[in-house]
């Protein structure tokens, strides 16, 4: 368990000691960007990078926050991440703008007032629900409170994090790059009290003390009123001083008179009891106990799929293609045939090649209930965020669906409505570990959700990936975060795949072989050049080439034979195949099965 590390004494500057004090009251100034918003610069616009271009314009704001009473001056560097910036080709100038702003505000605080080097999240998702680590995201951190060092800031605020383990690489960055530097945390919360990831207050202040925080506050999101509401919790469970610096909405003109901050103030005193700084110090809590949650229900107990999985049984599936309207009735009378000749599961896609179609959860369902077969429902990060991903996985579990395939998805740039707009808010890595987390009884910030999700967890995997590494690199990460099985790309070339397999074997999962029957040599040539990550090889397509040009129904032919040698040469090296039904003919995919299906009523199936 991680502990509050130990620092070096913070210095003795009168100003700091205030700062650090309980029973001392201090008023930050207020908003930078809705000021200089004021002064005619556009959302549009790198604010951060006006430290730069328009440094007049920063070091007016902090001269009218120092004459309101301000007693400390946040750096205009709320985004001036490096992550941030190369959205506006300003990665580059991570440490100057940095240092220019720090130097614009010491300026102007002159040896009256403190600076605060404002640092904020990186707008990104980090291990374990993006593919960000959290080694990189330290050192983005640490590059940025470096120049801010540098460019004479006192003290480091941290604010607006939402995720406890972002802000604690903040925190360490902070110690690495000057320890005796005090350092505030702040996060954001919302109108229930809890933190975007379900993070109630009180543990959030338990961690960041542990975490080494000199300062735990919240800022933003809330009024007063909530975040006053907030900090009455967290005072009873953490004897560090608190911040609070709500949203206040517009200024009000009472009776010709403006609300001054610092006035309203001076006179208040804070309720806790005087803890001496040293004894404060010293203090070492352990972080709040991680939930672990309970025992996933066995793989074998969740599914009929999973369970020939467990038993280490070759499983079999056709991927159909959900109706493009409302008319389900030939789909389900295809699935019908299939379920009749013994295949396993039926694998539904989740808008493959960025197509309108009907969705995959609910096209599953349909499935499951009129026809009476399992599904292997594909899911994709495209078009959801973080929470619609929860809710979905939540209602398609209440509904008793329990097989996954977790993949990111095709871009909508690919399909017939490139201009919409994709959300990508995780990829696939990251909502393995959401599956897994619920699971584990979890959700994403660790809170209980009652009885764990069932789910069985596959990914994709593409054993002809054009940079292997890379695919090997995310393969281990899905495993680590809870694959169970993998599904591939269809495979068209045997010893590719066998050379992969080699290559996973110090983590290998059950792994189930894509098939693709051919039906003529455009659609060969069409998965060769516009499917992402399908490999066909130049014989593969010189054999289509001399079938087609005989006649269509030898191409078909040449097609179903190519797949079931691929099935056959596979087969020893995987637990399962999944063929696909080439617009939408299934009986296309049965050719390919031939003997290998035990027909329904005949055995287990």
């Amino acid at each position: 368990m991680r502990r509050r590390c130990r620092r070096p004494p913070l210095p003795e500057n009168p100003l700091i000691a205030r700062l650090l004090d309980p029973q001392q009251v201090i008023v930050f100034d207020g908003a930078m960007g809705t000021m200089l918003y004021n002064k005619g610069v556009f959302i549009n616009q790198c604010y951060d990078e006006l430290n730069l271009r328009a440094p007049d314009l920063v070091r007016d704001v902090h001269k009218a926050y120092k004459k309101a009473g301000a007693e400390v001056l946040e750096t205009n560097t709320f985004g001036a991440n490096r992550l941030k910036l190369a959205q506006y080709g300003l990665e580059s100038q991570v440490a100057e703008i940095n240092r220019a702003a720090a130097k614009i505000a010491r300026e102007v605080a002159d040896d009256d007032i403190l600076v605060a080097g404002a640092v904020g999240p990186l707008g990104i998702r980090l291990e374990p629900f993006g593919p960000t680590s959290l080694d990189e995201a330290r050192a983005v951190f640490r590059e940025q409170l470096q120049a801010l060092k540098d460019g004479g800031c006192d003290l480091f605020i941290l604010e607006t994090f939402a995720d406890v383990h972002e802000i604690e690489q903040a925190i360490l960055a902070a110690h690495e790059v000057d320890s005796t530097i005090p350092v505030i945390a702040q996060m954001t919360i919302g109108s229930d009290c809890h933190t975007p990831y379900g993070v109630s207050v009180e543990d959030l202040v338990q961690s960041l003390d542990a975490f080494g925080a000199d300062v735990i506050g919240l800022n933003c999101s809330v009024g007063p009123q909530i975040i006053l509401d907030a900090i009455e919790k967290m005072a009873p469970v953490s004897r560090r001083k608190l911040s609070a610096q709500p949203n206040a909405g517009m200024p009000r003109d009472v009776s010709g008179r403006s609300a001054a901050v610092v006035e309203g103030v001076r006179p208040l005193s804070p309720r806790q009891p005087r803890v001496p700084a040293r004894e404060r110090r010293q203090t070492q809590p352990d972080l709040p106990p991680e939930n672990p949650g309970v025992q996933p229900v066995p793989l074998a107990e969740r599914s009929k799929w999973g369970a020939k999985i467990a038993r280490g049984e070759f499983v079999t599936s056709v991927e159909i293609v959900p109706p493009r309207g409302v008319d389900a009735t030939k789909m389900l009378s295809d699935v019908a045939q299939l379920r009749r000749a013994g295949v396993d599961a039926v694998n539904v896609p989740d808008g493959p090649r960025a197509q309108s179609r009907m969705g995959a959860l609910l096209t599953s369902v349909l499935i499951e209930q009129q026809v009476g077969i399992e599904t292997v429902i594909h899911y994709c990060c495209r078009d959801r965020n973080l929470l619609g991903m929860l809710s979905d996985l939540l209602g398609a579990a209440a509904v008793g669906l329990r097989n996954l395939l977790l993949i990111t998805g095709d871009p909508p740039k690919m399909g017939p409505y490139p201009n919409a707009t994709a959300v990508f808010d995780i990829d696939a890595i990251g909502l393995t570990n959401l599956v897994n987390q619920l699971n584990h009884g979890l959700d994403p910030g660790g809170n209980a959700i009652g009885a764990p999700t069932k789910f069985t967890i596959g990914v994709g995997v593409n054993p002809a990936a054009l940079d292997p590494a890379q695919e090997l690199k995310r393969f281990e990460w899905k495993v680590e975060a809870g694959a169970e099985y993998a599904i591939t790309q269809p495979v068209f070339d045997v010893q590719q795949l066998e050379k992969f397999l080699a290559t996973i074997e110090h983590t290998r999962i059950p792994i189930v072989a894509g098939i693709w029957p051919l039906v003529s040599l455009r659609n060969a040539e069409f998965l060769a050049n516009e499917v992402p990550g399908v490999v066909v090889p130049a014989k593969i397509i010189e054999r289509m080439r001399g079938a087609s040009a005989k006649s269509k129904e030898h191409g078909v032919a040449e097609g179903i034979a190519i797949a079931r040698e691929m099935l056959e040469r596979v087969r020893p090296h995987v637990q399962g195949v999944q063929v696909s039904a080439p617009f939408g003919k299934v009986e296309l995919a049965l050719q390919v099965f031939r003997d290998a299906l035990v027909a329904a009523g005949a055995g287990t199936v």
